[in-house]
């Protein structure tokens, strides 16, 4: 289960204070969760820092709260069900990692500078590492993002490619190809609107198997 919220209409962000904006965009980003059956008191997001760091999410990460986001890191990975993964952007890509054989995911926030460190291919390595995750396995979904020719770098193409290299199939690896910057009344451009935006939250989870009769 995975979700991207878009812009919130009615709800004004008119000042680059990353924090204050979530602030305000908070009540809707978990109100979008509830709506989707998902308990919003088990979110798990990142600090994210532009570097190349991965955060496990495990048991012993649950049972501190307080110290969410977890610092240093711009990628989430975990086995849990029920958890919920989480990043924000706002024009940057968020990149879902599902691997439906070892019942794994990664969430993964690349923009210009985590893609020149690698951390979608990195995040991959550490699910390998830790699950037992391949890469032929994975299933990949990059959300919307800014993309040329209204920003310089063309690094959704360049993720695509890494994913490619480190071994997922062409089949596995979907992109709508949308650019936040061309859809302003769906989406938050860091770049168009000179920092002073809103931010998407970008989520997945596994939920648990449903029983079939005590089977």
């Amino acid at each position: 289960m995975h979700g991207f919220v878009l812009r919130e209409p009615g709800i004004a962000v008119h000042d680059a204070d990353k924090d204050e904006a979530l602030r305000r965009l908070r009540g809707g980003h978990r109100e979008a969760l509830r709506g989707m059956g998902v308990d919003d008191s088990l979110l798990v997001t990142a600090e994210q820092v532009h570097g190349s760091k991965v955060g496990l999410v495990d048991a012993s990460v649950l049972q501190h709260p307080e110290r969410w986001p977890l610092a240093g890191v711009d990628a989430l990975i975990t086995a849990l069900p029920e958890v919920v993964l989480g990043i924000h952007v706002a024009d940057c890509g968020a990149v879902y990692l599902v691997d439906p054989v070892h019942r794994a995911i990664g969430l993964v926030h690349s923009g210009k500078k985590g893609t020149e460190l690698g951390i979608v291919p990195f995040t991959m390595a550490m699910m390998e590492m830790v699950f037992g995750s391949r890469p032929r396995d994975l299933v990949v979904q990059l959300s919307a993002c800014i993309r040329p020719p209204a920003y310089e770098t063309d690094f959704a193409a360049r993720i695509l490619d890494q994913c490619r290299v480190a071994g997922v199939p062409e089949g596995a690896i979907h992109d709508a190809g949308t650019c936040t910057s061309a859809h302003p009344s769906n989406y938050y451009s860091y770049r168009m609107e000179k920092g002073k935006t809103g931010r998407h939250l970008a989520f997945a989870s596994w939920r648990k198997p449903v029983s079939s009769g005590g089977e």
